[in-house]
């Protein structure tokens, strides 16, 4: 079984829903963190649900009219409900005891975008676990499933990227109400992974700073000119293919009496490492220089340039490269910048 639904909405005014947010907000403060999370008695809680407060008043008024009228059927019932809603106590505990629950940290996304948190259920025992609810402790939907004996269940949950950096992941809650209802029994897990937020690009942002090249590649290229090699062709080597002969130069070459031969070379071909700097962005702000840069780099990666990145003097260079592995890299850079 797996169903999602939303949790209803908030009341239009309660008067108690400040103090109940920040007396949560406190106790998760004070929860321990850990990689991992076993649930046991000792970070297992219980409380009566409205079913089971409006069960518990019923009760009252049916031992009440029994005491009163002498009822010995009302008697009966009443200690037969007030015994099912004790026993499913410990059914209710029984379903939570012994889950292990394990969060991995996503993939760096960029902020404003969601973050896929990837939750696993593991059911090491022998029963199978039924209407287990898990969401987000702050949020409201909520996912409910049933755990197999002896399997492990994955899930997954969402969250916003807020801002750049690193963001703690947020604790998650599993609960259940099984199997009357009349009782509400959970356990909350908080994390110790975080999650990398690169930040936010641009919408709409200039072009490229092309004439923000490395110098170094047009003074090879003269170098290579001087000595008579030109972008595109060198001098015949012996062990060279025949198929990247210039014939056409070839022939004038015999024709003059040279006798020099070109080859095409494309690995000789000028390439200018372009430098992505954020005092030349045009903007005062830093996290607009961060957000512009973000799209630059996404933009040379895409056209398969070669770029570098300069942060300022409080931050090192990142040398000219290309490849997943540099636009990682860049984008970890502006995101802890």
């Amino acid at each position: 079984m797996n169903a999602r639904f939303a949790a209803a909405g908030q009341p239009a005014y309660n008067p108690f829903l400040r103090l109940r947010q920040r007396m949560r907000q406190w106790w998760l403060a004070h929860l321990p963190s850990a990689s991992s999370h076993a649930i046991s008695r000792r970070n297992l809680y219980l409380l009566p649900t409205r079913a089971g407060w409006m069960l518990a008043l019923t009760l009252l008024v049916l031992l009440v009219t029994s005491i009163n009228f002498q009822l010995n059927l009302g008697f009966l019932l009443t200690f037969m409900l007030t015994g099912a809603a004790l026993v499913s106590v410990g059914i209710g505990y029984r379903n939570l005891l012994g889950l292990q629950l394990e969060l991995h940290a996503p993939d760096a996304q960029f902020a404003g975008q969601p973050l896929r948190l990837d939750l696993r259920l593991d059911n090491p025992s022998r029963r199978s676990r039924y209407a287990l609810g898990i969401r987000q402790y702050q949020g409201h939907e909520l996912s409910l499933v049933d755990a197999a004996a002896q399997a492990t269940t994955p899930m997954q949950l969402s969250t916003p990227a807020e801002q750049r950096g690193y963001q703690s992941l947020p604790a998650v809650l599993v609960e259940t109400r099984f199997p009357l209802g009349v009782f509400r029994m959970w356990t909350v897990f908080r994390t110790t992974e975080k999650a990398l937020v690169y930040p936010s690009p641009e919408t709409n942002p200039p072009p490229l700073p092309l004439g923000l090249a490395d110098a170094g590649a047009g003074t090879s290229a003269s170098l290579r000119a001087s000595s008579g090699e030109f972008d595109g062709v060198r001098s015949y080597r012996r062990g060279d293919p025949l198929k990247l002969v210039v014939w056409k130069k070839a022939a004038t070459s015999l024709a003059t009496g040279t006798g020099h031969f070109v080859v095409r070379d494309n690995q000789h071909q000028a390439q200018q490492d372009l430098w992505l700097d954020a005092q030349q962005c045009g903007l005062a702000e830093r996290e607009a220089q961060l957000s512009r840069l973000t799209a630059w780099v996404v933009m040379a990666d895409q056209q398969g340039l070669r770029y570098g990145l300069r942060l300022g003097a409080a931050h090192a260079d990142l040398a000219a490269d290309s490849g997943p592995e540099h636009r990682q890299a860049c984008l970890r850079a502006l995101a802890l910048a």
